[in-house]
């Protein structure tokens, strides 16, 4: 990858808007914990809330600039994909990979990972940063590149989760879309027949002869597994709308030639957050006619989750009616592809949650991103489940969830840090490389003023 050159010099609503946080910064006392003040958070590990001082990043959400010669955009850390995405629609012109749920902002996908269906071409969203202003954990604002003085942080960066600083500007490549896309959905009766048309689609890029944009799945059973093939399109025979009282992934099983408009295939499962709508009731028929349109949505969603759990409402509820204790299992993992099916027979087994995403992915670049070390060349499938299940009285918190790591790791996986994490110190540390973070740790958050990585991710779920 090459740096490019900004598309222009920063605004000066950018420049006064990192000036007041450099200034907030600079005013704390020596030594003080900071965090960054966010409206909205697609995390999932629910803690009691944060004291201490806050940065305001009101002003770091826009999209600052275009250029659709070069299809680069300059964006500001806390723009979230959904405004990107109605920015850079008009123009034609689409970032490579965009996650799927409406309020992730650019700067969490780089530092916390994002993936969607087209990853298995294009990788992950940080592969498609040219240039990152960051204010590092020692209260300087750089830019950072994949060579120069920075690289180090620039490499660094994704999977830190704004450990070793916070992202304010990113030159991002883009990429050109056409109006419509239309999906083809393909069943399989078993895992080992769907995979092996997945990576075979992966190799290829293309499936009965026809370019493929986008790649996904979903596995409603063992045997009952769906490959969802799409690409772009000019012109589409009609359009179906997932944002009433229609439901996307229950259309798969029943379609097997679908229409969407780009913006809506985009954000096809935002709607119902995936499936998960349905553990609050919106997807029943009465409930979905009054729920207003405008609240169908992940943010929505995310926000009621957490009210229910800081109140316990759910596992009151439970108690009452004298059902047993339910952990949370959400997750996203990564398996490399021949390792797949194993891990689902295990998961069907163990776990039994449905459905399951699939996504697969491999690294755009040739080399590895060193705090979350994938192979390159490696095909690799995402895998995420989001629910509770029952936790048997002799069962230990998180039993679920920490025999989830271990055959990962076995199988020869990763596990995304968004969700609670249970590793212990070494091997948290083996597993997300612990050197090349402390290392960068120290050259831009000596003091630790920022959270250390497994402290957050571990230490304080």
């Amino acid at each position: 990858m090459v740096a490019a050159e900004p598309t222009r010099p920063a605004p000066a609503r950018h420049t006064a808007a990192v000036g007041m946080l450099r200034r907030q910064y600079a005013a704390l006392p020596p030594g003080t914990p900071v965090r960054l003040g966010k409206r909205t958070s697609n995390l999932f590990r629910f803690r009691p809330a944060a004291t201490g001082p806050v940065l305001s990043a009101e002003r770091l959400d826009r999209v600052l600039a275009v250029d659709p010669a070069a299809r680069i955009a300059d964006v500001q850390g806390m723009a979230t994909y959904e405004h990107i995405v109605a920015t850079t629609l008009p123009y034609g012109l689409m970032p490579l990979v965009v996650p799927q749920l409406k309020t992730i902002t650019i700067g969490g996908a780089v530092s916390g990972l994002g993936i969607e269906s087209s990853s298995f071409r294009h990788g992950l969203p940080h592969e498609s940063v040219h240039e990152l202003e960051i204010l590092t954990g020692d209260g300087r604002v750089v830019t950072a590149t994949p060579y120069g003085e920075h690289a180090d942080l620039f490499a660094a960066f994704p999977n830190s989760y704004g450990t070793l600083g916070y992202a304010l500007r990113l030159l991002i490549e883009l990429t050109p879309v056409q109006p419509y896309v239309r999906l083809t959905h393909l069943r399989f009766t078993n895992a080992e027949d769907c995979l092996t048309t997945l990576d075979q689609i992966c190799q290829e890029g293309s499936y009965d002869g026809q370019p493929v944009d986008f790649l996904d799945g979903v596995v409603f059973a063992p045997d009952e597994l769906y490959l969802t093939v799409a690409r772009f399109v000019p012109e589409a025979p009609e359009v179906s709308d997932y944002t009433g009282q229609q439901i996307y992934y229950r259309s798969i099983p029943e379609r097997t030639v679908d229409y969407l408009t780009v913006a809506d295939y985009l954000w096809r499962w935002d709607t119902d957050w995936f499936w998960c709508s349905r553990a609050l009731g919106v997807q029943h028929p009465t409930v979905r006619r009054l729920w207003p349109r405008r609240w169908r949505r992940s943010d929505v969603y995310r926000r009621l989750v957490a009210l229910d759990r800081r109140h316990r409402l759910s596992a009151r509820w439970y108690r009452l009616r004298g059902q047993p204790e339910r952990e949370d299992v959400i997750q996203d993992v990564e398996l490399p592809v021949d390792r797949t099916a194993a891990f689902l027979e295990f998961f069907h087994a163990e776990i039994g949650i449905s459905p399951i995403w699939l996504c697969p992915l491999r690294l755009r670049a040739d080399h590895p991103w060193p705090l979350y070390p994938l192979t390159p060349g490696e095909r690799y499938v995402n895998l995420g489940f989001w629910s509770t299940v029952p936790r048997a009285p002799d069962q230990p918190d998180g039993y679920h969830n920490r025999r989830i790591e271990q055959v990962v790791g076995e199988l020869g996986g990763h596990k995304s840090l968004y969700s609670t994490v249970y590793y212990p110190p070494e091997e948290f540390w083996r597993r997300y490389n612990g050197p090349v973070y402390a290392a960068v740790k120290r050259a831009y958050d000596p003091d630790g003023r920022l959270p250390d990585l497994y402290d957050k991710c571990v230490r304080l779920r």
